[in-house]
């Protein structure tokens, strides 16, 4: 098989606001991780500082050949209360795209990345009324911003995780026991989303040079024996619905990391004698050809982009081993036809990961948890000269 990506095929990493930014305090994770009975391991505090340290991150991004960077905009400080616009945040936002574009690399923006303000989780959520025109709303508020040079916007990321964890926004002790198996979506949740994705598809369509779609957190279902019939249930309602509704839109990311393995009752553990990242995920880096090879068959050729894939670990040299597996099967995707248009790493700096919080580093480039300091790591370096090169390594 042919080695070479195409011309043109973005090389990126990606970050969440919320994760790197820090002190976003005004969203609803930062509510969830202050309780007082919070299930966070720690709270996101000051995260990496990517609120001052944006521009040393594009240098790094650069620095290392790669083409493209993931960010988000973080919905709290662009619109702290309803209706009211902060401009100093739009014009932070605004000048990392610029930044992007000044140092050769693709902005790709996505507008929700999980945390949505406080007042949006007060008025009920995704699921509380009106939802989808306050999403509406904020998306007319960042378009200026969008126009201004991002050829690709993903509207909401892994809306099918979110609808998955819409208990976690219920009151203080009201929500069940999280026991790491997530449970169905929620579907006021889910078809809220869906909604709230069809109107920002609305919004940028009419935007000259802007390609536009949603993530999915790809699950690569797989059937043990006799499993067959709820394996296909679990893949089709916590994913080929949301894939689905992708089937008209420019694109659609794939975001894939590992398999889950169905039996006849539900999830089957990960084998004792696999291999396991810190995310106690199993290791198994084909789940990115097969998470490709099952969107595009879902959609029906809608147009891949690669906006998440990576590993936990704290071996370096499990990263690259990954990563390099990872690429051979996703050129293999592209080898029969498959159209892919990038890959983007997760992620680029040791960041804040949610529940698990600081311990779990997906990072090409370590951070000093005291000073915020970035140390590229090999990965990055290796990572860096296949963007360059466009070509895997014999």
């Amino acid at each position: 098989m042919n080695s070479a990506f195409p011309h043109g095929f973005l090389w990126g990493a990606a970050t969440a606001s919320h994760q790197v930014e820090g002190g976003n305090v005004n969203n609803d994770f930062w509510e969830m991780e202050h309780r007082p009975d919070t299930f966070f391991s720690e709270p996101s505090g000051d995260a990496c500082d990517s609120w001052h340290r944006w521009e040393e991150d594009l240098d790094i991004v650069a620095g290392l050949g790669l083409n493209t960077y993931r960010f988000s905009l973080e919905w709290s400080r662009i619109e702290p209360e309803p209706g009211e616009v902060s401009r100093v945040a739009l014009d932070h936002y605004r000048r990392m795209v610029a930044g992007c574009r000044e140092r050769g690399l693709t902005p790709v923006v996505t507008l929700q990345h999980f945390t949505v303000p406080r007042w949006m989780t007060a008025a009920g959520g995704w699921a509380g009324p009106g939802s989808a025109d306050r999403f509406a709303r904020y998306c007319e508020m960042v378009l200026p911003i969008l126009a201004e040079g991002v050829p690709y916007v993903c509207t909401i990321n892994e809306p099918n995780l979110a609808a998955m964890t819409a208990q976690l926004h219920l009151p203080s002790g009201e929500q069940p026991p999280f026991t790491g198996v997530m449970p169905a979506p929620h579907r006021p949740t889910a078809d809220a989303l869906i909604a709230a994705h069809a109107r920002a598809m609305d919004i940028l369509r009419g935007q000259s040079g802007i390609e536009a779609g949603w993530t999915i957190a790809s699950q690569v279902v797989q059937a043990a024996p006799g499993g067959e019939e709820a394996a296909a249930a679990w893949s089709h309602e916590r994913e080929d619905f949301f894939i689905e509704a992708a089937k008209d839109d420019d694109f659609i990311g794939v975001q894939a990391y590992t398999r889950t393995v169905i039996g006849p009752d539900g999830p089957l553990p990960v084998p004792k004698s696999a291999e396991q990242t810190l995310t106690d995920w199993e290791y198994y880096p084909q789940a990115l050809e097969q998470a490709v090879r099952h969107t595009w068959q879902t959609t029906g050729g809608t147009p891949i982009l690669v906006t998440e894939n990576g590993i936990a670990t704290a071996d370096d040299t499990r990263r690259i081993d990954y990563t390099r597996t990872a690429l051979q099967g996703l050129r293999a995707t592209m080898a029969s036809g498959i159209d892919v248009r990038g890959y983007i790493h997760w992620s680029l700096l040791d960041n804040f990961e949610w529940v698990a919080g600081y311990k779990p580093t997906f990072g090409l480039v370590a951070v000093d948890r005291q000073t915020f300091a970035r140390t590229p790591k090999p990965s990055a370096q290796w990572l860096g000269s296949i963007a360059r090169t466009g070509r895997l390594p014999e």
